[in-house]
């Protein structure tokens, strides 16, 4: 309904009812006494009176009232009925004219007292058709929020210029602010004082990279290499991983690294569409059949594409002794290292329910490009039951190693045996 129309259809509507209201008090009030009522009185009146004058004149004839008393009952008679007939007129007149004049002045001021009260208490201008609020408004409400988180941080920090999840937050807030260089700043101080804090890492490669006009080459993926050695699992190093080989045109790798990713994703969650749709177009690039593979096998921690190249194959068991210490959802990590203690070259991420573990470790695992599996001869098996979730090692950990694997070899049988101190 246009403005006009909903305006004139309140005013209307609103008249109606005074209108209403008036029709109901009014005509009591506005009512005159009838002339029929008045004059059937006194005629009654009139007709008493000439009865009891007949009835004197009748008494006289008979001599039963002499003319003195006949006279003076006469005149008494006659006096009465002129003082009766004034009283009438005098009680009538005032009423009725009263009665009127407040009719009418109920008819002249209800209405302007209604709609002065209106004007008053109520709100005309929401008659009146609002203006949309600028469609900027929420933008500039959420960024005078994020200035005021990013205020409290910074005076956080004043006074403790240590707490490295602190400098971590920041650097989050600052980023979503587009606020590139403070954002690296904060990011920086955070992998000082957290050099095991794999997302600090793969944070800060984002950041250079948008910094960077979305360049990954470089410095960012050497942050995103370490990140993912930290943590195989780390969310953002593998999507910064996968979209660097995209680029790269390394399709298999980024398959591989997406499909870590979606592993750890409810299906339901935007992001894990986001992600499946990045691994179907590098499939039709020529990646392979990631996401085919993982829905025939979906309780299969091994990414479900391998790169062409050697491969280790084999059983991860567990000591009869360190069953009771565990519980199906312990998260699990399979290494392969170059040498003992050596740095991660690929990894299955797993859980304890899953024991024992037929595994197939591929190129498709590495935890960089550039340094895959098929590039060792020999290397390190080591596999770790993480309490905390976490691939860095901590007190309480349940874990095995089994050191010279060859490269290719099959059949291999890797027992988790001891608890680290």
């Amino acid at each position: 309904m246009s403005p006009f129309w909903s305006v004139s259809l309140f005013w209307i509507v609103s008249v109606l009812f005074v209108a209403i209201a008036l029709a109901l008090v009014l005509p009591p009030l506005l009512r005159r006494p009838s002339g029929p009522d008045k004059l059937g009185r006194r005629e009654i009146n009139i007709a008493v009176y000439r009865d009891q004058l007949q009835e004197m004149e009748a008494d006289r004839a008979n001599g039963q009232l002499a003319d003195e008393q006949f006279h003076a009952a006469r005149l008494e008679l006659e006096a009465r009925l002129a003082e009766d007939a004034l009283g009438q007129n005098a009680a009538t007149q005032p009423a009725t004219s009263s009665g009127r004049f407040l009719g009418y002045t109920v008819g002249v001021l209800l209405p302007i007292a209604v709609f002065a009260m209106y004007f008053w208490l109520g709100n005309p201008g929401a008659l009146l058709p609002q203006a949309d609020a600028p469609s900027a408004a929420p933008a500039q409400a959420a960024g005078h929020d994020m200035s005021k988180l990013a205020r409290e941080m910074e005076a956080k920090l004043q006074s403790s210029p240590g707490d490295g999840k602190a400098w971590m937050m920041l650097g989050r807030i600052q980023a979503a602010q587009q606020r590139w260089e403070e954002a690296a700043k904060a990011y920086q101080k955070a992998i000082e004082l957290m050099p095991g804090e794999a997302s600090a890492r793969s944070a800060y490669a984002e950041v250079l990279a948008l910094r960077n006009n979305r360049e990954l080459g470089g410095e960012p993926m050497k942050l995103v290499r370490e990140a993912l050695a930290l943590d195989p699992s780390d969310r953002k190093g593998l999507e910064l991983a996968g979209i660097a080989a995209f680029q790269g045109k390394n399709y298999k790798e980024a398959v591989a690294y997406m499909t870590r990713l979606y592993q750890q994703l409810s299906p339901d969650d935007p992001y894990a569409k986001d992600i499946q749709s990045a691994i179907q177009e590098a499939e039709r690039a020529g990646g392979g059949n990631g996401l085919d593979n993982l829905s025939a096998q979906p309780s299969a921690p091994v990414p479900p594409t391998a790169a062409a190249g050697a491969s280790i194959k084999g059983k991860v068991e567990i000591a009869a002794a360190l069953k009771s210490r565990i519980k199906d959802g312990d998260v699990m990590f399979l290494f392969a290292r170059a040498g003992q203690g050596g740095p991660p070259i690929a990894v299955i991420r797993s859980t304890a329910g899953q024991l024992p573990l037929e595994f197939e470790m591929t190129d498709a695992m590495a935890m960089n490009p550039d340094s895959k599996l098929s590039s060792f001869k020999n290397v390190t098996l080591a596999v770790r039951i993480a309490k905390s979730g976490q691939p860095m090692g901590a007190t309480g950990d349940l874990e095995g190693s089994l050191e010279g694997v060859k490269v290719g070899a099959q059949g291999v049988k890797l027992t988790i045996d001891k608890v680290r101190q």
